[in-house]
């Protein structure tokens, strides 16, 4: 049985002024691996002894949310995913510091050896766990940015030890520990020459 002819509906003038003046996500996406590029690739290569401070303060200014329309979508093993990773984990650090230091101690005794990678002070109060955070962020100006990897792979997998001997919900410790492996995963791409 044939249906009768429907002319198509048409779009009006409205919805093309709407999509012009949308962000055109390919060109956000290229935009924000450009960036990670340019601070990952550009602080190593920097001769500039303050590179390392203006990450800090991209972190204390820019706030999560700006970074997060920049990085949060990109795959977990670019360096644009990586980025967002790292930021997130100092974010998380700021605003609750107690509870991360209580979260660490909880776990630094179960997992001895990422919590001597994550070079946290003993004892992990709020203070030195902000101190970790930042150094991991200078790192990325200051030291192989596969090694600033590892560093913040194992802070998060201790965090996620701790927070399963925790009343924290399940999710909240697969969440911690997906960050942990997807961290490793970059410093194991970034070794071999292939995170971009």
């Amino acid at each position: 049985m044939s249906r009768p002819f429907h002319r198509p509906m048409q779009p009006g003038d409205a919805f093309f002024d709407h999509q012009e003046s949308g962000v055109d996500p390919l060109a956000l996406r290229e935009a924000a691996d450009r960036a990670a590029t340019l601070i990952v690739r550009g602080a190593r290569e920097s001769e500039d002894d303050q590179v390392a401070d203006r990450l800090l303060a991209l972190a204390r200014t820019e706030g999560l949310e700006t970074l997060a329309e920049l990085w949060a979508g990109a795959s977990p093993e670019s360096l644009a995913g990586c980025l967002w990773r790292l930021f997130a984990l100092r974010e998380w650090v700021y605003a609750d510091p107690r509870g991360a230091a209580d979260q660490f101690a909880a776990g630094r005794a179960s997992a001895e050896f990422a919590r001597v990678v994550a070079g946290v002070a003993d004892p992990p109060g709020p203070d030195e766990l902000r101190e970790m955070v930042d150094q991991v962020l200078r790192g990325i100006a200051e030291r192989d940015f596969a090694d600033v990897l590892v560093r913040a792979a194992a802070f998060a997998r201790v965090i996620a030890t701790g927070r399963a001997s925790l009343p924290v919900p399940h999710e909240d410790v697969v969440r911690m520990l997906s960050v942990a492996e997807q961290l490793e995963r970059g410093a194991a791409l970034e070794r071999r020459g292939d995170l971009d």
